[in-house]
């Protein structure tokens, strides 16, 4: 059903002219050559190679790679991009400031529609975009933003502030902080009892 790039001359902006297996991923893929073609890519990607997700990747902590199984199929007349992400990103918990592994680990599907009329075609659960909302008309062929997509499910994924479920919040403490005495509120009343008693 699907054709790779191994097999066919390579028709991905950008250019990625080796084997479906690469490690560079694909920035762009042809919808005009792989849309009823079908398209298939797998390889590992640095998580540090997503320029949006970066920024939110601690340094304290080494970044495995993702494993990315890719298919872009049409079914019903509806194109879809299918992907397996395998792996996890390491980022900062806001709690205690310590790395934390967010486990990415899902299957993911998005209906890539036409037009709003496509809608009636896919289930009420599925996740789709409007093509004419992401598609580059930049150029003369219909470029798919592939890794961006991949990406804006990753950072669907992850969380905005993660935490670890049993660790406690840094606290800096510049000096002692000083001890307040808890005056009596009954010794106050007794001297102003003392005054209107003269």
């Amino acid at each position: 059903m699907s054709s790779t790039p191994a097999s066919q001359p390579s028709a991905i902006h950008d250019d990625v002219t080796q084997a479906s297996n690469s490690v560079i991923m694909p920035e762009h893929i042809s919808l005009d050559k792989w849309a009823d073609s079908g398209f298939e890519w797998t390889g590992e990607v640095a998580p540090t190679s997503f320029e949006r997700l970066v920024t939110q990747l601690t340094t304290e902590h080494e970044q495995p790679n993702l494993q990315v199984e890719t298919d872009l199929y049409r079914r019903n007349n509806v194109l879809h991009l299918a992907f397996k992400l395998t792996g996890e990103v390491w980022l900062t918990c806001q709690r205690c400031l310590q790395p934390i592994a967010i486990d990415l680990t899902d299957d993911y599907d998005i209906a890539l529609l036409d037009n709003d009329s496509q809608v009636r075609l896919v289930n009420e659960e599925q996740d789709y975009l409007l093509l004419d909302e992401i598609v580059s008309d930049q150029t003369p062929e219909r470029l798919l933003p592939f890794k961006n997509l991949i990406e804006d499910e990753i950072l669907l994924k992850a969380p905005m502030a993660p935490k670890h479920d049993d660790c406690e919040m840094v606290v800096d403490q510049v000096g002692e902080i000083p001890e307040e005495e808890n005056e009596n509120p009954f010794a106050a009343l007794a001297s102003l009892k003392g005054k209107l008693s003269k």
